[in-house]
């Protein structure tokens, strides 16, 4: 399983995924499920992936493949696309055309391949943008209504996304705000653990910003896990009583 979250903010765009991966409890490994393509002034995107892990990273090195230099690149290439709508539309594309090459090729249903991806970035002559698409290749954008997404396993993170979201606030605090999302993830599904990749885009930069992976035992991951289990403790237990007649 996984969990990945784009989070859309007045400042820019902050993304944070998960990098585990399982076949069961007793096989499970490491992989990166978040990806950067810039073009330093011009353009810069970032994608997270969910799903089958096999098609993610087909489309992974075929984006990367159409992504290389102009003189050696393949066409459609993401770093050509005029605005990052156009980058969704060649995403969503390229994911369509992985599922239905290994559905041919081994001759089992479309679902079996299926996969779930979050794109965002800025193109130069537009603004920030986040989409997530889907596997039939179509994709939706975040809007002041939805204004970031979650794929993989979504439920046990997003109650605390949803109170606590302002797009006002500082990348610090959706730093925070994120880390509590993933810890009450991890807390109620094994299958989605540390490491967790972190990447902040500010915007009209044009240019990645903060990389950081945040590795198990990190000092203050393991400091907002416990205190806000404190936290909610105290909060609950200062609730009015509920009495029985």
């Amino acid at each position: 399983m996984t969990y990945c979250v784009g989070l859309k903010l007045d400042r820019g765009l902050v993304f944070m995924s998960d990098t585990r991966t399982n076949a069961g409890v007793d096989n499970i490994s490491v992989f990166r499920k978040m990806f950067h393509w810039e073009a330093d002034g011009e353009r810069s995107i970032t994608l997270m992936t969910a799903g089958n892990l096999a098609t993610t990273q087909a489309v992974v090195s075929l984006l990367n493949e159409r992504a290389l230099p102009a003189e050696e690149r393949g066409s459609p290439s993401i770093m050509e696309a005029p605005s990052m709508f156009q980058v969704a539309r060649l995403v969503g594309e390229t994911l369509r055309e992985v599922i239905q090459d290994q559905t041919d090729e081994n001759g089992q249903s479309a679902e079996a391949f299926s996969a779930t991806i979050i794109v965002g970035g800025q193109v130069r002559g537009g603004a920030p943008r986040l989409f997530m698409v889907y596997s039939e290749g179509n994709f939706v954008e975040a809007s002041e209504d939805t204004p970031f997404f979650q794929i993989g396993e979504t439920k046990y993170g997003k109650p605390i996304l949803v109170r606590a979201y302002d797009p006002e606030m500082s990348f610090e605090d959706a730093v925070k705000l994120l880390m509590l999302s993933f810890d009450s993830t991890i807390k109620a599904n094994l299958s989605v653990g540390l490491p967790l990749d972190l990447h902040l885009y500010e915007a009209d930069t044009f240019k990645g910003g903060e990389k950081r992976r945040i590795e198990p035992g990190d000092p203050f991951y393991e400091t907002l896990s416990s205190g806000w289990g404190d936290a909610l403790k105290t909060a609950f237990q200062q609730l009015p009583p509920y009495t029985l007649d």
